[in-house]
C-alpha cells in the first residue's frame, strides 16, 4: 500500500455541518455515486443519455408510453426519431416522476403551421413549443413559456426544422392533505439558454383563466402535446431527483 493510499481522506476534527450528521471535510462521508455522461446532440445526431437515466426514447420505440385511451401510443416512429400525428391526440409516460431532470429534443415542420406543442410534467405543466424564431404570439405563449404564466427570460429559438433541446430540472408540489406547503418549481434551458430559473408556478398551466393548485400527488407522468402539428422528438430521458441526505 502506498503512502497516498494509507493517508486518511478528510478530516475528523472540524465542526458538524448545520443540518448535517456530516463534519466539514469529514472523510467518512460517502463519495457521490459515478455517473457516466452522455454525448451532446448535433444537428445531424442525436445526444445520448447519462448512465443512470431513464429512457423514455431510445430511437426505436414508443415502448414507454401510452395514448390518450392508456393504449400504445398512435405516433410513428421513423430514423430515430417519432413524430407527432395530428389529431390522435397527446401521449404520456407509462412512469411517473416526481422532482427529475428531463431533456428532449426537437423539431418543428416547415409552414404552413407554427409546431404548436408542449411538454408537460406531470400532465399538468405545460413548457410550450412553438416556432417563435420568425413568428410572434403573446409573450406567456411563445416557445419556453410557462404557458399562461411565465414568458421565458429570451427568446432561444431555432428556425424550423432543425433540432432543439429542452433541458429541464423539475420540483414537484407539495401538499400536506390538502394544504399546499410548497409550489412546484422550475429551471428551463432551451438550446443551452437559460430561459427560468427556480421559477414557481402559480399552478397548472391553463388556457385564458388563471392558475389555481388542487391538492395532488406530488408524482406525474410526463406528456407530450398533440395540438395539429407534426412535431418530432428524439433522445428523451429522465433522471429522478433527490436531496442530498443518502450521502
Amino acid at each position: 500500500m502506498t503512502e497516498a493510499a494509507k493517508k486518511p481522506l478528510g478530516y475528523s476534527d472540524t465542526p458538524i455541518i448545520p443540518g448535517s450528521k456530516w463534519r466539514v471535510h469529514d472523510g467518512n462521508r460517502p463519495q457521490p455515486p459515478v455517473v457516466t455522461p452522455g454525448d451532446f446532440p448535433t444537428q445531424e445526431k442525436a445526444g445520448t443519455p447519462p448512465s443512470d437515466a431513464v429512457i423514455l426514447f431510445n430511437g426505436h420505440s414508443l415502448s414507454q408510453w401510452v395514448g390518450k385511451d392508456g393504449q400504445d401510443a398512435p405516433w410513428k416512429v421513423e430514423n430515430g426519431y417519432f413524430e407527432s400525428v395530428p389529431r390522435t391526440g397527446n401521449i404520456h409516460t407509462r412512469t411517473e416522476f416526481g422532482d427529475c431532470q428531463l431533456h428532449l429534443e426537437f423539431s418543428k415542420p416547415e409552414a404552413p403551421g407554427h409546431g404548436n406543442s408542449g411538454v408537460f410534467m406531470m400532465r399538468k405543466y405545460e413548457i410550450q413549443i412553438l416556432n417563435c424564431y420568425d413568428f410572434v404570439t403573446y409573450a406567456d405563449g411563445v416557445e419556453g413559456g410557462l404557458y399562461g404564466q411565465c414568458p421565458p427570460l429570451v427568446n432561444a429559438c431555432l428556425p424550423r426544422q432543425e433540432w432543439s433541446t429542452y433541458d429541464i430540472i423539475w420540483i414537484a408540489p407539495r401538499f400536506a392533505g390538502d394544504q399546499l406547503m410548497a409550489p412546484a418549481y422550475i429551471t428551463v434551458f432551451l438550446n443551452g439558454v437559460l430561459l427560468h430559473h427556480f421559477q414557481p408556478l402559480q399552478g397548472p398551466t391553463r388556457f385564458r383563466a388563471l392558475a389555481e393548485y388542487k391538492p395532488q400527488s406530488s408524482y406525474g407522468a410526463i406528456e407530450l402535446q398533440d395540438h395539429g402539428d407534426p412535431v418530432r422528438f428524439r433522445n428523451i430521458w429522465c433522471r429522478p431527483l433527490s436531496l442530498y441526505s443518502s450521502y
